[in-house]
């Protein structure tokens, strides 16, 4: 009886089917309602960052009866900008705007790169103090420096000048810039100069030849910081140049809207025109911020 049981329970038991065992998540892997909601969180959040920009472009394009209207153009025109190139100095400003941004980028990578290479490579009297100089710097907000900086260039006669933006420019980039490079080239073997010596090469000429053509990502990280911070700058460019002819495209730009006029359609023509060369700019130097950004963190 007992036997007979068994073989019977066996039977049951070999004819029901077997639940497989519950897969393991691995550690780190999401589930599907995660992965649903990370996906979900990122497109609302791309969709938040592109509203802005897009809304000035579809703006830029309406008549200024429909500025504020929540339609996309219904009357495509581009009087805006035939207005913003040939009615106003726009042109003078963007004019204004390039030689100073291109003035402070040359020197302001150049003297990023010295400095940073001393800093990496050379042991002299002062450095820590330097190096503690260069952060401290860095820890001000540059809004406390419009008065003494606006007093000295007052002093000097240098206030509807392009040379007191390029020195104001310079203050604020250079610190940064230069604490970043001296990070880049840590990265940089020493082998390299002691090569460089040994064929007969100065110290500058291995930097020149040897180092430079290596810190090329870095270069480019401190050229487009320089350029943003140029370019994009408004509180200074405000409070030292005043005249049409001596503003730059920032300054323009408060001529569209103030507390006389509200042109608000030229004021998105004119933000999308001053855009273009920062988004060539930046397409041209995308491909070595990454690697210079990361270099430049690996080493202290």
């Amino acid at each position: 009886m007992t036997s007979e049981t068994t073989a019977s329970g066996r039977n049951r038991n070999a004819g029901a089917p077997t639940r497989s065992p519950r897969r393991q998540r691995r550690r780190g892997e999401r589930g599907p309602l995660a992965s649903i909601g990370l996906h979900a969180t990122l497109l609302v959040a791309a969709l938040i960052a592109v509203f802005p920009p897009f809304w000035l472009l579809v703006t830029s394009f309406k008549p200024k009866a429909d500025t504020f209207t929540l339609s996309l153009v219904s009357d495509f025109s581009f009087d805006n900008y035939d207005y913003v190139l040939n009615e106003t100095e726009f042109l003078r400003w963007f004019g204004n705007s390039v030689l100073i941004v291109v003035t402070t980028t040359i020197i302001g990578v150049l003297i990023s790169a010295t400095t940073g290479y001393a800093l990496s490579r050379f042991r002299f009297p002062g450095m820590r103090a330097l190096m503690w100089t260069l952060l401290i710097t860095q820890m001000f907000p540059m809004a406390v420096l419009i008065v003494p900086l606006y007093n000295l260039m007052s002093r000097y006669g240098l206030l509807n000048q392009p040379i007191s933006l390029i020195v104001t420019y310079l203050t604020i980039a250079v610190p940064f810039c230069a604490w970043m490079m001296k990070g880049f080239f840590d990265t940089i073997p020493v082998s390299i100069d002691e090569s460089g010596r040994v064929d007969g090469l100065s110290p500058f000429g291995t930097f020149w030849r040897l180092v430079m053509p290596l810190a090329r990502p870095g270069l480019a990280v401190t050229g487009f910081f320089t350029f943003v911070t140029a370019w994009a700058e408004v509180a200074f460019a405000t409070a030292f140049l005043t005249g049409d002819e001596n503003l730059t495209l920032a300054g323009g730009l408060q001529t569209f809207v103030n507390q006389h006029t509200q042109d608000w359609h030229l004021m998105t023509a004119a933000a999308v025109l001053i855009a273009v060369p920062a988004l060539l700019v930046f397409g041209y130097a995308q491909r070595h911020l990454q690697s210079g950004l990361t270099a430049g963190s690996t080493k202290a």
